[in-house]
């Protein structure tokens, strides 16, 4: 095991000094110098010996010996080749380790998921510039996933367990809450890394569903429906829905669609719940079961050119 205090300033100091390496601001680089921050993550976790954890940016692995001392085998993708050496040299203790050199989002699944049998815990210190695109390519890409514990800026953490209406409601949320069930399990400070950003942050638990939250019939026209709803916020429901299907569906029959489902055409898209947003979805879809009366009532454009 290494006995290297990696939450210290003064040896991350002296580990890059030693290799010619400093914190890479393009690539948002902050280590975590924090042991009780580290204890709340491992913890979120909840790692047994049997469990396979996929780290992204293990940085110089202060959360990596830990996860690789609870678990069967740690896989550790990191996106600075200048950093390999430095986490080979910290981590050469630990067999069940294997470090991954590239960009996750851009790595072979298959290279991953190679002799690995058990669905994969997923730990990570996103910096925001992908922290977005790192989320979705993981929910809805091939990995087996249990959990993700995802260290991200205070306002992203907002982002994600954010409510119907509030104004950090947008298309991250719902997409998130479809697949999983995320909760803020720590609020973290801007103090406990090196170099200190210039923003707070937050570790995010995101359970994984075992079917999304809600049936949406078509997923596709779902999210559909989700990015043309939030990409025009100060238009109404109805305005927006036109903006986005204007081509394939008159306002007549948008506005039945949601007069169908139950939806005043005057609300804001961000108002809508999952709930709402999937059975809108099934509506036009026309796969709402029993909703045969209400897709009586939406005109046809064969029967608007009548």
């Amino acid at each position: 095991m290494s006995h290297q205090p990696l939450t210290s300033p003064r040896v991350v100091q002296e580990i890059l000094a030693r290799h010619g390496l400093r914190p890479n601001k393009q690539l948002g680089q902050n280590f975590l110098i924090d042991e009780n921050i580290v204890h709340k993550i491992i913890a979120a976790a909840e790692l047994g010996p049997e469990d396979a954890v996929l780290e992204i940016g293990p940085g110089l692995g202060v959360l990596t010996g830990p996860l690789a001392e609870r678990s069967r085998q740690v896989i550790a993708v990191e996106v600075d080749k200048g950093l390999i050496p430095v986490l080979e040299e910290n981590l050469a203790s630990y067999p069940n380790i294997k470090i991954i050199w590239g960009d996750i989002l851009k790595i072979e699944p298959e290279k991953l998921l190679a002799g690995l049998s058990s669905p994969l815990k997923v730990v990570a210190n996103l910096p925001y510039y992908i922290t977005s695109p790192v989320i979705m390519a993981l929910l809805t890409g091939p990995l087996p996933l249990e959990r993700l514990v995802l260290m991200v800026q205070r306002e992203v953490a907002r982002r994600l367990t954010a409510a119907p209406g509030s104004k950090d409601y947008g298309v991250l949320a719902v997409a998130v809450q479809y697949y999983t069930r995320p909760e803020i399990v720590a609020l973290v400070p801007r103090t406990v890394f090196f170099p200190r950003p210039d923003v707070d942050s937050a570790v995010v638990r995101l359970m994984m569903r075992p079917r999304p939250a809600v049936a949406v019939g078509d997923e596709a026209l779902f999210f559909r429906l989700v990015r043309g709803a939030f990409g025009r916020r100060r238009k109404t429901l109805l305005n927006s829905l036109e903006g986005e299907f204007g081509a394939q569906y008159s306002r007549e029959e948008l506005a039945a669609f949601l007069q169908a489902g139950g939806i005043e055409p005057s609300r804001r898209g961000e108002t809508l719940t999952l709930e709402e947003f999937a059975l809108l979805a099934r509506i036009i879809t026309k796969k709402e079961p029993g909703n045969t009366a209400a897709e009586a009532q939406v005109p046809s454009k064969e029967a608007k050119k009548g």
